[in-house]
């Protein structure tokens, strides 16, 4: 009697233990897990790839923007530590401004 409690107890403790992972689910492939019933991320995790993939394309296009932006000739042009007579020389020797203004702006500054 106490072999046979012991049998059927540990036999639908099996039964109960194997059916914990749904009924007809059996093979590989199934069970808990990021497939299964909502251990993983779900759709929280799809739109949060999304949203990183979006960043990261996002951040590319800004920097390949600075890049092209800070590498125009006009960027290079006027330095902060060029002095005012340095760009009368750059735009007179471009033929921006002729002798005559060059050099009352020559003047000016130099006074």
């Amino acid at each position: 009697m106490k072999k046979a409690l012991i049998t059927t107890s540990a036999v639908l403790l099996t039964a109960s233990v194997s059916y914990a992972q749904g009924p007809g689910m059996t093979g590989w492939g199934y069970g808990p897990g990021m497939m299964g019933w909502g251990y993983g991320m779900g759709w929280f995790g799809t739109i949060l790839m999304a949203v990183f993939w979006i960043a990261i394309l996002v951040g590319l296009v800004f920097l390949i923007r600075w890049v092209v932006v800070s590498t125009k000739p006009e960027a290079r042009e006027a330095k902060p530590e060029d002095s005012a007579m340095e760009i009368l020389k750059k735009r007179y020797a471009r033929g921006e401004i002729d002798k005559q203004e060059f050099e009352e702006k020559k003047k000016a500054l130099e006074a």
